[in-house]
């Protein structure tokens, strides 16, 4: 997938007003994912993904412990989003991510989370959006 189609795809399903804001909620997403990840898995998700977006997983300071409150009140802030919204975006931009990169590289970063991440997947390999 290329970087437009991701974007594109993010700001769609998520339902939001601009490319923009699109970006936003992707950075803070995959940022955020790539602080929980160890390095080196952050960068095989990163692998098959666009450049322009990669990019958001290889510079975050992986390796940190923190459960999933703490991952969508960071990607809230980082999104300027309320909670809810933020939660939506994690879930949106994941769901995006697992088509565009091999379903064992999906599977390696929930082997990585516990189980108070299951909602973040709640949307991967489902049509079903808000």
């Amino acid at each position: 997938m290329k970087h437009d189609e991701f974007v594109g795809a993010v700001q769609h399903r998520a339902e939001l007003a601009s490319r923009g804001e699109a970006i936003r909620a992707t950075r803070a997403v995959l940022t955020t994912l790539g602080e929980r990840l160890q390095p080196g898995e952050a960068s095989d998700l990163a692998g098959p993904l666009p450049m322009e977006i990669d990019v958001f997983l290889h510079q975050a300071d992986s390796g940190q412990l923190f459960d999933y409150d703490d991952f969508v009140q960071r990607v809230s802030e980082r999104a300027s989003a309320d909670y809810a919204d933020a939660a939506y975006y994690a879930q949106v931009v994941l769901d995006v991510v697992d088509e565009s990169v091999p379903e064992s590289e999906l599977q390696d970063v929930t082997a990585q989370l516990p189980g108070d991440y299951d909602d973040l997947f709640e949307l991967v390999g489902s049509d079903d959006y808000y």
